[in-house]
């Protein structure tokens, strides 16, 4: 990550929230993160005054010939999802995802992605408002209307305005280890890492659950990882039946309960990894409460897409000296 320079997108009629929330992760200075943190630059991607949301003007430092040099591109949402980007714009992209930048939108911003053609065949996100249009403008791309974020390597895409921390946040946590992106988190006040998918915030009628024993329910299995967990013993703890803790899991995570729970150990398991004491792969398994080092093995592949060994060698603290 050696001067890795990240640009933001500026346009006319900029989506102020979304530019902001690039600003906010990458051009504050981080000292105390110790680590060699990303240089920050905006630029124009036309001529003449930049208007943005809430009445401010905003006049960008660069052109898009900045781009030419950038490691990360993010496009911090579009105007129209129904304008045609500029044409310049869109073949500076290209040149950037040929020579091996790494892309990311935010929101509508998939929508300058891929009139720029470099999303053909690849499985995308965006807010769930346009995710029909989207799909039916670009059918040769799969549009994954529930998600958050899908990471296709060099290309990264976000749901609506908010999902837009949690993509950033998961560039950070991808180029830094959970540690740091943890602590990035932290001074925003915001969860490092979010489950689920933006189904649930779909607008839609939801059970109330005024006693909040779903949430205590979750705050207690976070803390109790390491102990056997089945459908019925966590109702039982919610006082629920199984049914309708199914249902109320769903509804609040878009996930059935124990993939939620697979999921919250696997994240456990690679802070555990990233931790200052290497412990043995077993007590990995055993602490995360995966039972076996091949179910750990297993969990983790498919979810973190990298195996416990291969994430501790890159994040691991012995990976820095």
């Amino acid at each position: 990550m050696h001067n890795h320079l990240v640009v933001a997108l500026a346009y006319d009629r900029l989506c102020t929230f979304e530019f902001g929330c690039v600003t906010e992760l990458f051009a504050l200075e981080r000292p105390e993160l110790g680590v060699d943190w990303y240089r920050f630059a905006v630029c124009a991607g036309e001529a003449g005054p930049i208007r943005a949301a809430g009445g401010i003007t905003i006049a960008a430092p660069y052109t898009l010939k900045l781009l030419e040099r950038a490691d990360t591109i993010v496009i911090p949402g579009w105007r129209d999802a129904d304008e045609v980007p500029p044409e310049p714009l869109l073949r500076k992209i290209r040149t950037a995802y040929e020579r091996g930048a790494r892309l990311c939108s935010i929101c509508s911003g998939v929508f300058v992605l891929a009139a720029a053609g470099v999303l053909d065949g690849k499985t995308v996100t965006t807010h769930w408002r346009y995710a029909a249009k989207l799909q039916q403008r670009y059918p040769q791309l799969h549009v994954q209307p529930d998600a958050l974020y899908v990471d296709e390597g060099r290309i990264i895409t976000s749901a609506g305005s908010a999902a837009g921390l949690d993509m950033l946040l998961h560039l950070v946590r991808r180029d830094h280890g959970i540690a740091v992106a943890n602590r990035v988190a932290q001074r925003l006040v915001a969860p490092p890492h979010r489950e689920g998918g933006q189904a649930q915030f779909v607008p839609r009628p939801m059970p109330p659950d005024d006693s909040g024993r779903l949430a205590k329910l979750m705050d207690w299995v976070r803390a109790h990882l390491a102990a056997p967990h089945t459908l019925r013993s966590l109702a039982e703890r919610a006082a629920m039946s199984p049914r309708t803790l199914q249902r109320q899991f769903h509804d609040a995570t878009g996930m059935a309960p124990y993939e939620w729970l697979v999921r919250e150990r696997v994240a456990f398991a690679r802070e555990l990894l990233e931790g200052q004491a290497p412990l043995p792969m077993a007590r990995v398994a055993e602490l995360a409460g995966f039972g076996s080092e091949e179910s750990l093995r297993r969990h983790f592949r498919r979810i973190a897409l990298t195996s416990p060994g291969a994430y501790r060698r890159r994040f691991g603290v012995q990976a820095g000296v």
